[in-house]
């Protein structure tokens, strides 16, 4: 198992297992081809190999696809059953810190020592049997397929698989009798491999219904419902849409998951599991019985306990003093599609209200990664009379438009009467073909910012656009903002290109260091990628 190479011993088992999953990765960006229709069939020869066909068969399952909101979906529904008694395992993407967030055992990542026992279970065997005809599966396959080794050994009673991209070619299709499936918001992503228009795209997503197997979908544009229903009309599959779920039944408390869109997925999870409930057997527990008007208490527990990294997540800087007055604030959202970054851009903007009128914020809703309550040792009163400065942190994949994304975020944040003061635009740390901390980015002189400074036009020229209908002093950059501005590549009036995300924090640091009666809050977006490098960086 061990590989052979003079830095091999340095490095901890963990890491090692990390580099040779990396070797499975082949395309240099996460939407290539060979997500696709590649091949599709060779995913059940890696089913035989690993002895996986009889245990999916047997495995309770629930299949999620969509192009907004699977993650959240998907992480109501594990929080759901999890409450109401079961063992659950959630197979989500992408991860932001570590790639066994990927892997969820009663809502906890999987630890080091069963994931390293399954990765070379699962390897040693597909290296053993693979071939010429049929090659070591790629990146995104091997980990669906690690996915279902690892819900099979651990016996979970139900299984939550996330689609990765599409539906029909996903790794995860090689369900063939799922209990039930949801299909989550549907817009444009991805439409170098999907398709062009909402229907071709719908197409793609209903390729994971199957034979009468019951689905459930969100109101859905026109154009995309009537292919749904189309496909589902094919399959005698029973399509029911849910309705976003009623504020009322939560007994007053809130969604574990911030912002008003997920009272749409937190409305789909809860028929999800009601079925899945129904079809298992398990509905005549009287307890779970729910009606329009009240929901079974492990319900209400599980949505309003649900927690997911780097969805409408509010954490502070952990290494700026706490005790000092100092103050940054990272709003962390990886929200990629126009729609998402419009409820993006009001969730923000609801919070930065929030947050500048008091802190209950942090009393009410402490962010499970264990450190954003402890932003409670702030006073008070002292907070109150403090200015505020709102900044964007940003980055997207270059297959993104971002002709169609700033401007619904910026103009989503004007309506609700909040101006980003500077827009900072930032490479990936990450390297998109390397898994693991270990994996460092390319050194600073040689990083192409053609993408960035892409980005930082298409601001300018709105934010030009905006001055000139909007209240100019609205945009007027304060003078904090201009200091120390040659650490930036590319410094414009109302944005700077930085040729590094560490470089950007050190640049936000350094002006709240100097500037003690401001608060700065950011929000970082774009790119769960660039969330996941925000939180490995500001996390202790």
């Amino acid at each position: 198992m061990a590989q052979e190479g003079g830095n091999d011993s340095l490095k901890s088992p963990y890491e090692e297992a990390l580099d040779v999953l990396s070797s499975l990765i082949t395309g240099r960006t996460r939407a290539d081809s060979s997500n696709m229709g590649d091949r599709f069939n060779v995913l059940f020869e890696y089913l035989k190999m690993l002895d996986l066909e009889e245990p999916i068969s047997n495995m309770k399952i629930i299949h999620v696809a969509g192009t907004k909101g699977k993650g959240s979906t998907c992480t109501f529904t594990e929080s759901i059953l999890r409450n109401c008694g079961f063992r659950t395992g959630l197979f989500t993407s992408p991860h932001l810190i570590d790639v066994r967030e990927r892997f969820r055992l009663d809502g906890a990542e999987i630890c080091e020592e069963k994931f390293l026992a399954y990765f070379w279970w699962c390897y040693d065997r597909l290296k053993e049997k693979t071939d010429e005809n049929v090659p070591m599966p790629t990146y995104f396959r091997f980990l669906a397929l690690l996915a279902f080794k690892i819900f099979a050994a651990e016996q979970v009673d139900v299984a939550i698989m996330e689609v990765g991209l599409g539906g029909k070619y996903d790794a995860t299709n090689v369900v063939q009798k799922p209990i039930v499936c949801g299909i989550t918001s549907l817009g444009y992503d991805h439409m170098e491999i999907l398709g062009n228009t909402l229907g071709e795209i719908a197409g793609e997503k209903a390729g994971i219904f199957k034979d009468r197997v019951p689905a459930f979908t969100v109101p859905q544009p026109d154009e995309a419902m009537h292919v749904l229903e189309e496909k589902a009309s094919q399959l005698d599959v029973p399509l029911q849409v849910a309705q976003p779920l009623d504020a009322k039944l939560l007994n007053g408390l809130r969604l574990g998951l911030e912002g008003e869109h997920q009272y749409l997925n937190a409305g789909l999870a809860v028929l999800l599991c009601s079925t899945w409930l129904k079809r298992t057997g398990h509905l005549e527990d009287s307890y779970l019985e729910h009606t329009q008007h009240s929901l079974p208490e492990q319900f209400v527990k599980g949505l309003t306990t649900a927690n997911l990294q780097g969805r409408a997540q509010i954490v502070p800087d952990q290494h700026i003093n706490i005790e000092s007055q100092n103050e940054l604030l990272f709003f962390l959202d990886g929200a990629h599609s126009p729609e998402s970054l419009e409820a993006c851009a009001r969730w923000f903007s609801f919070a930065v209200k929030e947050d500048n009128l008091d802190h209950t914020l942090f009393h009410r809703k402490p962010d499970n990664s264990k450190f954003s309550n402890e932003l409670v040792s702030f006073r008070d009163g002292e907070r109150a009379k403090r200015q505020s400065a709102q900044i964007l942190l940003f980055n997207c994949l270059s297959v993104r438009d971002p002709q169609l994304l700033l401007p619904r975020l910026m103009q989503t944040c004007a309506d609700n009467g909040v101006f980003f003061k500077k827009a900072l635009f930032v490479p990936s740390l990450s390297v998109y073909y390397k898994v693991g901390s270990h994996s460092l980015a390319p050194t600073e002189s040689n990083v192409d910012l053609s993408w960035q400074f892409t980005l930082q036009k298409v601001w300018e020229n709105l934010m030009q656009v905006n001055k000139g209908s909007d209240d100019k002093s609205a945009y007027a950059v304060s003078d904090e903002l201009k200091e120390d501005m040659e650490l930036s590549t590319s410094n414009c009036e109302h944005s700077a290109v930085f040729p590094s995300l560490p470089l950007a924090i050190k640049w936000l640091r350094d002006r709240v260091q100097q500037n003690q009666s401001v608060r700065f809050q950011v929000l970082v977006t774009g790119s769960l990628h660039l969330v996941g490098d925000v939180l490995k960086l500001i996390k202790k």
